[in-house]
């Protein structure tokens, strides 16, 4: 039986606050992880992602924090006691946005900083004072070198989607950010996944955590519906496209494996008529945030992105979301299909598998434990048309569109090679008639004249050779010179 958000010992500001998020019953790592933060201890919590991992731990810190809200101007009243820190600056802005509807009844201040956006306006609110400071590992380091964060008097600090840090490379950020933080502290580890280097982790910073695990580590959501899909790279844009009108998914994810694929098929499947946004690492912030808000608010349909939107982003009710690659590594899986199927909902997750991925596929196996059934795709023979830039028809459309790969370039230049391969003539093409000299299609016939020396043998005459010289090496001949030295000067010849 699920336990209901009006059981807590919250303050009522929070319990307004959650009420008007229209929270009613807590989700299994809610209703472990909320009592062991209220009292003080660390923890290292491992959910599936969707499960309202931001919750766990944004109330409880609210809560112990309420004895510091004042309402004084002055910016020491308020220094910074909580820490939050996430891998990617999508992940950071909601959940600060999250965190300032929980405390939008409360005195406390809290605000976001990361990477890609002007510094004075985040300089600007910290020297305001905040209690709850929401920030990506690279962009702290600015502002505490700058001298704009003193960390001195935190006392909760939360490491959010912690295996992504690690993975991307921000373990030597966040050993230097934990080192200027107090020693007596609040440290909770909320991830996904749990690796031996997430424990390693744990077990430097961590002081006799509680481990809390409401599902097995790496287990996918019961109600995502997965189907894997064996298709050829030509035909992973039509399958997209009959799953959406098969389905009738309105939105969806779709995930690639490389920026320049991600931007190659937003393309693609804009001019296919998709309302379509691309969301990858080479966009601006400004860029990302747009893409998002498009997609959130439903101008767009379907977000083609890269796995910077795989890691917690919090976008309801998305019923659908493309592996249009397969993942490299397995666990990122896991995080791309949690885009779908959140807080209970159901949700569809296809993956669609080439020859070439059955290494990738056999990981993800091993690390779900389930195992992955592929199915063959009958395609409708509806193919949108597009034209070369010399204006020529063709099936597809511009170079490496079919796919992250660049594999194909189109439909046309593909099915003439297959025919002339095959020793077919391609469509549409009769080769004119090409005259030939019948002297060239005779058999060699040998000659019956001797063989006459070669005329380098017979000119000039033999000379001999050298002592201990091969007889194979012919000497040197003398050469006349075109030109006959000059005369040597005579005294009466020289300028005086």
């Amino acid at each position: 039986m699920t336990q209901a958000y009006s059981s807590l010992a919250l303050a009522d500001p929070l319990k307004r606050a959650v009420a008007d998020m229209g929270y009613e019953f807590m989700t299994p790592i809610q209703e472990q992880a909320i009592p062991v933060v209220l009292s003080g201890q660390d923890v290292m919590g491992a959910a599936q992602t969707g499960t309202g991992k931001t919750a766990a731990f944004s109330l409880p810190l609210l809560q112990r924090l309420l004895k510091h809200e004042n309402t004084s101007a002055s910016p020491a009243r308020h220094p910074v006691r909580a820490l939050v820190l996430l891998p990617t600056r999508e992940l950071a802005d909601q959940v600060a946005q999250q965190i300032a509807m929980y405390s939008k009844y409360t005195k406390l201040r809290s605000t976001v900083v990361f990477g890609g956006m002007d510094m004075k306006p985040q300089t600007a609110e910290l020297k305001k004072g905040v209690e709850v400071l929401v920030a990506t590992p690279g962009r702290l380091l600015d502002h505490i070198e700058a001298k704009n964060a003193v960390l001195n008097q935190v006392e909760y600090v939360v490491l959010d989607e912690a295996d992504r840090m690690l993975d991307i490379g921000f373990l030597p950020d966040l050993q230097r950010i934990l080192s200027f933080l107090p020693k007596t502290r609040t440290t909770l580890l909320f991830s996904a996944t749990f690796s031996p280097e997430i424990k390693r982790l744990a077990g430097s910073y961590l002081q006799n955590p509680i481990t809390i695990e409401v599902a097995r580590p790496n287990e996918t959501a019961s109600t995502v519906e997965q189907r894997f899909y064996s298709v050829s790279d030509d035909d992973k844009r039509r399958a997209v496209r009959q799953v959406l009108k098969d389905r009738g998914v309105t939105q969806a994810f779709v995930f690639t494996n490389s920026k320049l694929g991600c931007a190659r098929l937003a393309r693609s499947l804009e001019r296919d008529g998709l309302k379509t946004a691309a969301l990858h690492g080479d966009k601006s912030q400004d860029e990302r945030l747009k893409a998002l808000e498009a997609f959130k608010s439903g101008e767009v349909s379907l977000l083609v992105c890269t796995d910077v939107a795989a890691r917690g982003l919090d976008i309801k009710d998305v019923p659908a979301v493309f592996n249009f690659d397969v993942p490299f590594n397995a666990e990122d899986y896991v995080h791309r299909i949690g885009r779908t199927g959140r807080a209970g909902a159901s949700g569809l997750a296809v993956t669609l598998v080439t020859s070439h991925d059955a290494k990738l596929v056999g990981d993800i196996e091993k690390l779900t434990k389930k195992k992955i059934n592929l199915e063959p795709m009958e395609l409708d023979d509806e193919r949108p048309r597009g034209r070369f830039n010399d204006g020529r028809r063709a099936w597809g459309g511009e170079e490496g569109d079919a796919g992250t790969s660049g594999a194909s370039h189109s439909r046309g230049y593909h099915r003439e090679g297959r025919e002339n391969r095959e020793g077919r003539e391609p469509r549409g093409y009769r080769q004119a008639p090409v005259s030939r000299d019948p002297f060239f299609d005779k058999p060699y016939e040998a000659s019956d004249a001797p063989l006459q020396p070669a005329s380098w043998e017979t000119s000039g005459k033999s000379q001999p050779a050298r002592a201990g010289a091969s007889a194979n090496i012919r000497t040197r001949r003398k050469i006349p010179a075109l030109f006959k030295p000059m005369p040597k000067p005579t005294q009466s010849s020289q300028p005086q």
